[in-house]
């Protein structure tokens, strides 16, 4: 996910509801989460009377989850599903107007909605023949399209049931039986196996999120071909938000009215990308019975353990743009920050990037290239971390823009807690990181550099001090203001010339109630997961190869590593049917089955290598196997600091740079010279990094 590169934001949003203000709210200061994991917890029975029927409107107040939170931006008309219900007088949340053309009320406010809550719609949709597209049945003329199915000959026509659950869009989607009446459905050509869609990107909340009635017969055409019926809910997009308890809720929430409305499913098999995996991993380590088995792509182990590598990425960038004390070329990047870079790329936002540089006094870059840093996680940065920013400002009116903490930490400040000064906690910390320690071990880095680096990479500022984002077109500020790496919000070396600047601290007790809510994966994965994706290095795309070893790592600290499997292949290859056929055999039999094992593709679909000991290298510590030869992996700049792969790691043990050098951790290079310097750059000490302390429980 990158945020957009122009200035299309209002263009984007502005023809769509504001949100003019919200419910009064109390900010008390919240304590941080103390009870149990999730894996313990009794969840509550669930008081609704399911089946939602066709005109009723679904439960909207959590269970479990947590409790509403204003203001949330209704996404049902930029869906298809036209006004939501009016839910209150006050002004609260957006406007809603008659609709009725032929009366005199046409076009008359009528009230507001808050909520965004849409009634239980029944709606049947056909596949145009010759595309894999969908289209209100009653638009037929002549061209549906034909699927055979258990050897009968059958028009390709969908039921589509929406609605809103927990405030989200949910949607059932499966083949229409032939007697098929929206209050009685015909269930004669469904397969009995319900796959529930998952969806990824990066979220903060306040947004209900949009989904057509026939996204998800486009999006899972083939597996609903085969009778399987799809169920899916905004509120399991992590475009949305990061809430995994919420999440969860809302998944079982669409189930139950599944099983109330069609009937138990024998297998729900989850499905989905990026943020959409790991909610699947999340999900079927926290204990719940949502899912039997799953698909994860690009998948990472969790949202939170990313922000650890994802926030050094513009640090490391602004120091090697425009802090540096000489030209740094990609691969000389690469070896600091972990992630891919290299020269020959055209970033398609590039000159945007090298125009950031003519403007604050540095020539352009010089050969072009990029890094993933800036490719894939630029503009996400202040997403997660700065309640003074939010990318879709434009759906909320002005006045409220500056009443609220938009952040990640802020969403999920139940769980976090709150500080003092009133924001959010936050489990960030780069206290004590040696930013390139292997480089510089491996002579790669020499030691004037690696101590220019660490004196002046910092971090990021304190919630209270952090402003505005300076992203240009992107939120109208000034061209001599533009900073694609939100420097401004860093912490910078003083003027001085020699006093290293400040690091980031993270707050213990808020790294620990994340473990205890289970918002960090563990390993402690109770179904089976095929990691399955496309080898995307090259492309410097965010989803890299080796957030499959760091979850396989976590996986064999818990006992759990035979439950994951890890396939990647090459486009325009993608065996989703046989991974899904795999799960079910997995499944039916009880146990692993003897193919199920870990593999790699060639891009036209041949079979590489198969086997437990394909993908294994540096990263295990054994020799290099068939399938990472074929398709390398790369690190993270924590990794490149001297981790381990695990990258679970929020807050390292601190030593003293004494005892550091004392034992050898500098080995071959002798840094007794630098000592005076080691010591002002790191007053606090260095990360250990020896085993025994990678892995951190709460």
């Amino acid at each position: 996910m990158q945020l957009p590169a122009d200035g299309a934001m209002q263009k984007r949003y502005g023809d769509m509801p504001r949100v003019l203000s919200m419910p009064p709210e109390t900010r008390q200061p919240l304590p941080s989460y103390k009870g149990p994991h999730p894996r313990e917890w009794t969840r509550p029975q669930d008081p609704f009377p399911y089946p939602i029927a066709p005109g009723q409107v679904g439960p909207h107040q959590p269970l479990y989850a947590s409790s509403l939170r204003y203001p949330f931006a209704c996404d049902g008309e930029a869906s298809g599903l036209g006004q939501p219900l009016v839910d209150n007088q006050q002004g609260y949340g957006i406007a809603v107007y008659a609709d009725d053309k032929d009366t005199e009320n046409a076009g008359k406010l009528i009230g507001y909605s808050k909520d965004c809550l849409y009634p239980t719609r029944i709606a049947y949709y056909y596949n145009r023949a010759g595309s894999e597209d969908f289209y209100p049945l009653a638009e037929a003329d002549n061209d549906i399209a034909q699927l055979k199915l258990n050897g009968e000959t059958i028009d390709f026509i969908v039921r589509v049931e929406t609605g809103t659950i927990n405030r989200f869009l949910y949607s059932i989607t499966m083949l229409r039986g032939p007697t098929d009446q929206p209050q009685v459905p015909d269930l004669s050509y469904w397969n009995g196996d319900l796959i529930y869609q998952f969806k990824g990107g990066v979220g903060i909340g306040f947004r209900q999120g949009r989904m057509r009635p026939t996204d998800m017969a486009e999006r899972r055409f083939d597996l609903l071909r085969q009778g399987f019926a799809i169920a899916s809910s905004t509120g399991n997009h992590t475009s949305n938000h990061y809430n995994i308890w919420l999440a969860e809720e809302t998944a079982l929430r669409v189930k139950r009215q599944f099983i109330a409305r069609y009937g138990q499913p024998r297998f729900t098999l989850g499905i989905g990308g990026s943020g959409g995996a790991i909610q699947q991993y999340l999900i079927g380590q926290n204990g719940s019975d949502l899912l039997d088995a799953g698909v994860a792509l690009y998948a990472y182990p969790d949202m939170l353990t990313q922000t650890i590598y994802a926030l050094d990425c513009e640090l490391l960038e602004y120091y090697f743009d425009l802090q540096a004390e000489s030209t740094w070329p990609w691969s000389k990047r690469q070896r600091v920050s972990g992630l891919n870079s290299r020269a020959g790329v055209r970033d398609e936002r590039g000159w945007m990037y090298e125009l950031a540089m003519l403007v604050h006094g540095r020539l352009p870059r010089w050969p072009l290239g990029s890094s993933e840093c800036s490719r894939s996680w630029r503009g996400l940065t202040p997403l997660v971390n700065n309640p003074r920013f939010i990318h879709f400002a434009p759906r909320f009116a002005s006045a409220l823009q500056g009443q609220v903490h938009w952040s990640y930490w802020e969403h999920l400040r139940h769980i976090f807690g709150t500080r003092a000064d009133g924001y959010a906690a936050q489990t960030w910390d780069n206290q004590g990181v040696q930013y390139g320690l292997r480089a510089l071990r491996r002579g790669e880095l020499s030691p004037r550099a690696f101590l220019d680096l660490n004196a002046k990479v910092g971090g990021w500022k304190p919630p209270p001090q952090l402003k505005p984002e300076r992203y240009w077109k992107l939120n109208g500020g000034a061209l001599d203001d533009f900073s694609p790496w939100s420097h401004h919000n860093m912490l910078h070396t003083p003027d001085d010339g020699r006093t290293p600047a400040q690091r980031s601290i993270a707050d213990p007790e808020a790294i620990a109630a994340a473990h205890r809510a289970g918002l960090v994966f563990t390993g402690e994965l109770g179904i089976p997961l095929i990691d399955l994706r496309h080898y995307l290095e090259p492309e410097l795309d965010m989803h890299h190869l080796s957030a499959a070893f760091s979850t396989r790592l976590r996986l064999q600290d818990a006992g759990r590593a035979e439950q994951q499997l890890i396939w990647v292949t090459q486009k325009p290859h993608a065996p989703i049917p046989e991974a899904i056929a795999l799960l079910q055999q997995w499944l039916s039999q009880g146990q692993r089955p003897a193919q199920a094992q870990d593999r790699c593709y060639h891009a036209d679909g041949n079979l590489i290598a198969s086997g437990p000991d394909v993908w294994n290298g540096e990263w295990n510590q054994h020799p290099t196997g068939t399938c990472l030869k074929q398709y390398p992996a790369f690190g993270t700049s924590r990794v490149a600091a001297g981790e381990d792969l695990r990258g679970n790691l929020f807050k390292c043990p601190l030593i003293a740079v004494e005892q550091a050098l004392a034992r050898g951790d500098y080995t071959p290079i002798d840094m007794r010279p630098h000592l005076a310097r080691l010591r002002q750059v790191f007053p606090d000490g260095v990360c250990d990094y020896r085993p025994a302390q990678l892995v951190q429980r709460p």
